[in-house]
């Protein structure tokens, strides 16, 4: 049988008041960059029962209309009764935002990073998306959840939900699913066995299909019920779940959140930048799995450390990867917001369900498209072919 592991991953639903906090922060950013693409936004938000407030920097040639921002995002969401906790139309909502520090700003006009920090990024021939298998089943249960809930598969369903899944690895492949547990928020009058019934058929074994087996352990509502949740059940703020929005607890992270904040700022620049290139070394076949640390100083374009790490699956040395990378990704903050087209008004879809593993055409960090220059420089002569251990 070999070694046997696990790894577990979570996700949320983009009603969880944590994601909702993401979502208002990153439509205010969304909004003044279609105005203003050179706007320097870090905005944060709280909410709770009935509430929201909005906090933060701006400098900006446009203007947010924050109020109609904030009631918007949560009429899109789903937040349209108040039996959820709170509703787009009466929740109150508090702004104070005022200019960004001119003593950052110098700095950044001379096109350093706008903080210092460390960065990290990661990719794994696991899945067609170079994600690892866990986060990959988490994001797609609470993707699922809100489609069923949205399209009325299962009716009495709220905005607020969350996923969790436990991979068992035999040899560090990934074998099959030990357990999943879902928390889905709903109304009184659908009863906990038929909610169970209808997320087991429409989601879990939607989702999971061939990972499960008899031996899954399956929860569902596991306390009884849940009814108070959104901002009612627990208060939200922007920048609480950055290992959801990463790689799920697989590799490391920085620290850093990413919404609400422009790409001068390299909490998110510099995370997009280490996914694209490890995901463009995994693609290159120079290794099955890659962890990429960048760190940079406040005021300074050039990154102060690029680290590679392989775990002992890389082709070439690793020595010789930090070579390429630094060859062909200058990474300094204009060239990776030029690089990859960030001053965009994209940021309110990367708010939920991931940042990285989406096939979309605004997420320009998942593209490959150094990959075969990568191997070429590599020496590698095999035709370039990123394959996955795992299709599902």
């Amino acid at each position: 049988m070999g070694n046997i592991t696990y790894v577990t991953s979570e996700s949320v639903t983009e009603g969880h008041p944590d994601k909702i906090c993401d979502q208002i922060s990153d439509s205010i950013l969304d909004s003044l960059y279609a105005q203003d693409s050179y706007s320097m936004v870090a905005v944060e938000c709280l909410t709770t029962t009935g509430l929201v407030v909005v906090a933060g920097e701006i400098t900006t040639h446009g203007y947010a209309d924050i109020q109609g921002i904030v009631r918007r995002t949560l009429r899109e969401i789903g937040y349209t009764n108040p039996q959820y906790g709170i509703d787009c139309e009466d929740a109150g909502v508090l702004v104070s935002v005022h200019g960004q520090s001119p003593d950052i700003a110098q700095g950044v006009d001379k096109e350093g990073a706008g903080d210092q920090g460390m960065m990290y990024g990661f990719a794994c021939n696991e899945t067609p998306e170079l994600m690892p298998l866990p986060i990959t089943l988490a994001h797609k249960l609470t993707m699922r959840l809100a489609e069923v809930r949205k399209k009325g598969i299962i009716s009495d369903l709220g905005p607020d939900g969350k996923s969790q899944v436990s991979v068992e690895y035999h040899d560090n492949v990934p074998k099959r699913l030990s357990a999943v547990v879902i928390a889905q928020q709903h109304l009184e009058k659908i009863s906990e066995d038929d909610l169970r019934e209808e997320i087991k058929k429409n989601v879990i074994e939607y989702v999971c299909g061939k990972w499960l087996d008899e031996d899954t352990k399956i929860y569902i509502n596991a306390t009884g019920k849940f009814v108070i949740g959104g901002p009612e059940g627990d208060s939200g703020v922007t920048g609480r779940k950055i290992i959801a929005d990463t790689y799920g607890g697989v590799g490391r992270h920085g620290g850093g959140a990413f919404s609400g904040k422009d790409p001068s700022k390299v909490d998110r620049s510099g995370a997009y930048a280490a996914r694209y290139v490890a995901k463009n070394i995994v693609a290159a076949g120079l290794a099955d799995k890659c962890e990429v640390q960048l760190s940079y100083a406040i005021g300074v374009p050039q990154p102060t450390s690029i680290n590679v790490e392989t775990f002992g699956t890389n082709k070439i040395p690793e020595a010789k990867i930090v070579e390429l990378v630094k060859k062909h990704f200058k990474l300094t903050p204009k060239w990776i917001i030029e690089h990859l087209d960030l001053r965009r008004p994209i940021y309110r879809k990367t708010a939920a369900y991931g940042h990285f593993g989406r096939e979309e055409h605004d997420f320009t960090w998942e593209k490959t498209d150094l990959a075969e220059i990568l191997r070429q420089d590599a020496g590698l002569l095999k035709p370039l072919k990123a394959e996955a251990k795992v299709i599902y």
